[in-house]
C-alpha cells in the first residue's frame, strides 16, 4: 500500500499527490515522539509495579540480609553489655568485698568517650540508615571502654590475690589470750556499765578475764606504733597497725614484750595481762579498730573457733553485766 496520499483537483481532472510541509512534517514527528515516550514511561511504570528486575531483586535480597546481619549483630552486642554487667556487678559486690577493696565508681565506669563529632563524617556520609551504623559503633566504642576498664580492675585483682596471703595475715583473726574452754569472756562489745561512775556507757571492747601474767597474743601480723603507761584509762597499753585500716588495741597490761616499730606475727607473744589504769581487776580490754572505726572484736575469732565455740563465745560477749575497767 502506498503511504503517499492523494487528492482530486477538478481544474485538471487528475489525482494528484498532496505535498507535506515541513512544519507539518516537524509537528508530526513531535507528536509520534511524545506519544511513544508517554506510552513507554506508562509501560516501564506498569512493569516496574508488577514486574521486578533482576538488578532490584538482587539488590531487595542483599538489603533484607544486612537487615537481619544487622538485628543479629544488635543482639549480639547486646548479650555482650548483660554478660559485662554481670561481670562489673559480681568485681564490686563480690571480689572487691573478699579483698576489702572500694568498688569501682560508677562515674568511671559509665563515663563518655569521645566528643559529639566522633561520628560526624559517618552523618554527614549521606549514607542510608545512618542513624543505624553509628548506634552500633557508639554501642561497640562503649562496649570497649568498658571492656578495658574491667580489664584493669581484673588486673588490680590478680594483684590483691596474689598478695592474699599477706592480706589475710593482717586481719584479726584470733583471740589474744588462750581462752580454749571460753571462761575468760567477762565483758562484751555495747552498753555497759561503767565500773566507776556506775552508769551505762558504751563499751568498745571486750574485757578478758585473766590473772596478772597471763600471756596476750597478737592477734594479726602488725607493727608496734603505740606502747604507754598511764595512771587513768587503759594504764599500760599497746597499739598494733596491721595495715589496710585494721589497727588492735591491748590494755591493762602488766609488762610488755616488744618495743616500738616491732614487727610482729599472728600468735606471737607482745604482753603480760595486769591491772594497771582504770581497772577493777586483773584482766586484758581488747579493741580492734577498722579504718579508725570501732568494731566488735567477736566478730574476728573466725580462726581459733568452731562453729558452735563462736556461738558461745558471741552470747558471752552480748550479757549486759559491768565492764572490768574503764577506758574513759
Amino acid at each position: 500500500m502506498s503511504k503517499h496520499k492523494y487528492y482530486y483537483n477538478p481544474e485538471t481532472c487528475r489525482y494528484e499527490k498532496i505535498k507535506k510541509s515541513k512544519k507539518d512534517i516537524f509537528l508530526r514527528l513531535s507528536i509520534y515522539s511524545l506519544t511513544v515516550l508517554f506510552s513507554s514511561f506508562i509501560l516501564i511504570n506498569i512493569y516496574d509495579t508488577y514486574f521486578e528486575s533482576p538488578k532490584i531483586v538482587t539488590l531487595k535480597k542483599e538489603n533484607q540480609e544486612l537487615q537481619t546481619h544487622y538485628e543479629i549483630l544488635n543482639k549480639e552486642i547486646n548479650v555482650a553489655y548483660k554478660m559485662l554487667d554481670n561481670l562489673e556487678e559480681r568485681d564490686d559486690n563480690v571480689y572487691r568485698i573478699i579483698f576489702e577493696a572500694e568498688p569501682i565508681p560508677s562515674t568511671i565506669r559509665q563515663a563518655g568517650i569521645g566528643g559529639i563529632n566522633r561520628y560526624k563524617e559517618l552523618i554527614d556520609g549521606n549514607l542510608e540508615r545512618a542513624d543505624l551504623i553509628v548506634d552500633n559503633y557508639a554501642k561497640i566504642d562503649e562496649l570497649k571502654r568498658k571492656l578495658y576498664i574491667q580489664t584493669k580492675s581484673y588486673d588490680e585483682l590478680l594483684d590483691m590475690a596474689n598478695n592474699k596471703e599477706e592480706l589475710v595475715a593482717t586481719i584479726p583473726a584470733i583471740q589474744p589470750v588462750s581462752n580454749k574452754d571460753l571462761k575468760r569472756v567477762a565483758s562484751g562489745f555495747g552498753t555497759r556499765i561503767d565500773p566507776f561512775l556506775k552508769v551505762k556507757r558504751m563499751h568498745y571492747g571486750l574485757d578478758f578475764s585473766v590473772k596478772k601474767g597471763t600471756p596476750i597474743y597478737a592477734t594479726a601480723d602488725g607493727r608496734v606504733v603505740i606502747i604507754k603507761s598511764s595512771f587513768g584509762g587503759l594504764g599500760k597499753y599497746i597499739y598494733l597497725d596491721h595495715g589496710n585500716g585494721y589497727r588492735t588495741v591491748y590494755g591493762h597490761l602488766n609488762k610488755f614484750n616488744v618495743r616500738k616499730g616491732q614487727k610482729v606475727k599472728r600468735g606471737e607473744l607482745i604482753a603480760y595481762s595486769g591491772n594497771s589504769g582504770r581497772s577493777t581487776a586483773p584482766h586484758l580490754h581488747y579493741e580492734v579498730h577498722k579504718n579508725g572505726k570501732k568494731l566488735n572484736p567477736v566478730n574476728f575469732f573466725f580462726n581459733d573457733l568452731t562453729p558452735n565455740q563462736y556461738e558461745e563465745v558471741i552470747k558471752l560477749s552480748s550479757v549486759e553485766n559491768q565492764a572490768l575497767g574503764s577506758t574513759f
